[in-house]
């Protein structure tokens, strides 16, 4: 196996202990996170772990940079520092590329090229909104009183972003946020805090005001506490699961801050007779392999029609046995990387083991593979009913749950039978039904005939459980902007 060579600012990164971005500092800690490549269960980095003292100098830089120049700063100038940082990040597409690829273990490959690529792409999107948010004015039926609204930023907003698209959910929650004028404090997750670390130097480096981004990586019940509760942010948006989503609603309560969430998923993914099979097949298969399973949206309960069944399980068990299974960063490239942890591996299996105790039969995959790093095979679970754990529960992972149907009605009924709703999905060439389903099936995101597509001008969120609040196009201003109603009394003469 031989890796690819890092690019000497990766190399640099790595080899001091990183310290974190509050105002124009970096500030070291008394405690420091270990982070592990998932590929090899290596040392890879010593980052600094915050904690509330962090966190509360962190806001109060923010505080201050919300009230200085940042506030003052007109709205094309801010689209225009917007856009700076994105070509900063498609410059270094590379080396966002190597540190996802490090931290998260995703083919880097596909780090560089999907994730860096669309994460320059959103802060492009929302550099253009920051001088298209705008109020109006209300014909009030009082002729003596003019009313116009303006549209304001939050103030400050925390943001705490998963381990599973370490640039991209940064970049989904901190484009919007910039956009509307507010300032930052951004906490990633501890297993994945390289790339937030580094674009926050890169922020500095284009010209945004010191204070107006700050990254305190830590641990949920340190850092991600203190900013949940902490009186002095305006805002929490969170991506994560769905208990530490409670947590953060819970602990925003002490000052009544906004909260958007956008939490877990068991996507229901149906296919019927009707449907171009083989493409239905290819769809459903990356639909809940892509990025390994470790996504919310992932198409993780697959209900097949009992007439198409055995062609469309072999065809998955057949795609599943053929992915390249390895590191990251391998020179030779990989379809699937690790899992994220030891624990999260652990996870996984025990799913699997549990659904075949329950009956579930294993077509493809179903152990561990590799002699190091947290690599589990592609798994195909055959013959899984809605009462199974592994058709209920998210399992964030690479383990695909098919079960059967035979009419319409039945599936509708049994996809929304979930406590989530996130996504969903159907396939089909009826396209009164398509029509039909998506207006029925309870998820914020409806694919029909593909799967995953987003574009930071669509919106995207959950229903139920699965969080609320939209991310991305028009409504993600909205989570980061409020609006004020200004009433004017006019004099007689100003009327005339």
């Amino acid at each position: 196996m031989t890796m690819l060579e890092l690019n000497p600012e990766v190399s640099d990164f790595l080899a001091s202990v990183q310290g974190l971005r509050i105002g124009a500092d970096r500030v070291q800690a008394r405690e420091t996170i270990e982070v592990l490549n998932p590929s090899t269960e290596e040392h890879l980095a010593q980052v600094a772990c915050g904690d509330a003292d962090h966190i509360d100098a962190a806001v109060d830089a923010a505080r201050k940079a919300l009230s200085g120049p940042w506030r003052t700063m007109s709205s094309h100038d801010r689209g225009v520092l917007i856009w700076r940082l994105a070509d900063a990040i498609e410059a270094r597409k590379d080396i966002f590329g190597q540190f996802d690829a490090l931290d998260n273990g995703k083919p880097f490959a596909k780090a560089r090229d999907v994730d860096a690529v669309y994460s320059a792409r959103h802060f492009r999107y929302f550099a253009g909104w920051a001088s298209k948010i705008e109020g109006r004015t209300i014909p009030v039926s009082d002729p003596g009183r003019f009313n116009y609204t303006r549209v304001e930023p939050v103030g400050v907003c925390g943001l705490i972003t998963p381990w599973n698209y370490p640039t991209l959910m940064v970049a989904w929650k901190l484009a919007p946020a910039l956009a509307a004028g507010n300032t930052i404090v951004l906490k990633p997750a501890e297993q994945t805090p390289l790339s937030a670390l580094y674009l926050a130097d890169l922020a500095l480096e284009v010209g945004f005001p010191p204070g107006v981004l700050n990254v305190v990586p830590g641990l949920g019940a340190g850092a991600g506490a203190a900013l949940a509760g902490h009186k002095g942010v305006d805002k929490i948006g969170f991506t994560g699961s769905t208990e530490t989503g409670r947590r953060i609603v819970a602990a925003s309560t002490g000052n009544l801050k906004k909260v958007s969430l956008e939490l877990g998923g068991k996507a229901a993914n149906i296919i019927f007779p009707d449907a171009e099979i083989e493409a239905a097949i290819e769809g459903s298969f990356w639909a809940l392999f892509g990025n390994n399973g470790q996504s919310c949206t992932a198409g993780a309960r697959l209900f097949v029609h009992s007439s198409i069944r055995d062609q469309v399980v072999a065809g998955l068990a057949r795609r599943a046995n053929a992915l390249s299974v390895g590191p990251g960063m391998d020179s030779e490239s990989h379809d699937l990387g690790p899992l994220i942890s030891q624990q999260q591996m652990d996870k996984v299996l025990s799913y699997v083991g549990q659904g075949q105790a329950e009956g579930a039969q294993c077509v493809a995959g179903g152990k561990r593979v590799r002699n190091a790093g947290y690599f589990v095979a592609p798994t195909v679970l055959d013959g899984v009913t809605d009462t199974m754990s592994v058709a209920r529960e998210e399992i964030f992972g690479p383990v695909m749950a098919v079960l059967s149907f035979d009419d319409e009605a039945e599936v509708l009924a049994r996809a929304n039978n979930t406590d989530f709703g996130l996504a969903a999905g159907l396939w089909t060439n009826d396209v009164s039904r398509a029509h039909r389903m998506a207006a029925r099936l309870q998820a914020g995101t409806i694919w029909v005939n593909t799967w995953g597509d987003t574009d930071a001008a669509s919106p995207f969120g959950g229903m139920k459980q699965s969080g609320y609040g939209r991310e991305m196009g028009q409504e993600a201003i909205a989570l980061y902007s409020q609006t004020k109603s200004v009433w004017l009394g006019l004099k007689e003469s100003d009327l005339i």
